[in-house]
């Protein structure tokens, strides 16, 4: 394997579809099998026995294992081969037998994961998911359907997101845990009844937020977490003592927008 190619490099037994498109400095492994409508961006490096299906899109230095397959037909009743799309970004690492599902024409018509996400092994991505950028899925995660999970979210091993649930910006969410609803941005916790332990300092500071941003996120989470409120006071009073913090208005609105509750 080479680490920076110069040009192309198809190994002799993959099986690449004329209709495909190929970015420069591409390497495509022994038995892995390219579809028609597939673009791969510059510089990936798609492993053995990598398959990619369908309408797809990977964007440029993008790493895929081996057995991966991205853009398969979702497992979904009513799919009826509609020309849906999935969408990665550049830099995703999709490591061993990770299996992402295309969108349906039902939900958004696409599944789409963002850039320098990173998806450990055996984990699932099901159809019209939304995966944000700076992610990390960790081994076996398992996404139902139209999931979506913002922007640097941690999920740990062998953990399941029931469908149409979010997980909010910088959570963190435990090995082994069960999400049934939304939970809001920020916060991390596990369990199989999953239950909120407090904010994610350590993954918010490592990204550079600043300390006195982690203090009143932290203020946020007493109001809506410790404190006894309903969701209507907590949200008044998260209004009034923290409305002009970005990232406590992203936090109300995520859970004002909620639409299959929220963890409290």
């Amino acid at each position: 394997m080479a680490d920076h190619l110069t040009e192309t490099m198809i190994h002799p037994t993959a099986i690449i579809h004329p209709k495909a498109q190929l970015g420069h400095r591409v390497r495509i492994g022994a038995y892995s099998v390219i579809g028609e409508g597939v673009s791969i961006g510059d510089d990936c490096n798609l492993q053995e026995h990598v398959s990619i299906r369908g309408n797809t899109t990977l964007g440029s230095s993008v790493q895929v294992f081996p057995f991966a397959v991205i853009g398969s037909e979702p497992q979904h009743l009513h799919y009826h081969h509609e020309p849906t799309l999935t969408e990665i970004g550049d830099r995703t690492v999709i490591r061993e037998s990770v299996t992402i599902h295309r969108g349906t024409a039902k939900g958004i018509g696409k599944t789409t994961i963002g850039s320098d996400s990173y998806l450990m092994a055996y984990a699932h991505v099901a159809h019209d998911c939304v995966v944000g950028s700076h992610v990390i899925l960790c081994n076996a995660v398992q996404l139902a359907g139209h999931v979506v999970v913002e922007d640097y979210a941690n999920i740990g091993g062998v953990s399941g997101v029931v469908q149409f649930c979010r997980v909010g910006k910088f959570c963190y969410v435990g090995g082994g845990t069960l999400l049934r609803k939304d939970l809001p941005p920020y916060l991390m916790g596990k369990g199989n009844e999953f239950e909120v332990q407090g904010i994610n300092s350590i993954g918010m500071s490592r990204q550079g937020i600043s300390t006195e941003t982690i203090h009143k996120l932290k203020n946020l989470y007493k109001i809506f977490y410790l404190q006894n409120l309903t969701v209507s006071s907590a949200i008044e009073k998260a209004v009034t003592e923290l409305g002009s913090l970005p990232e406590a208005k992203h936090f109300i609105d995520f859970v004002q927008n909620s639409k299959v509750g929220f963890v409290r």
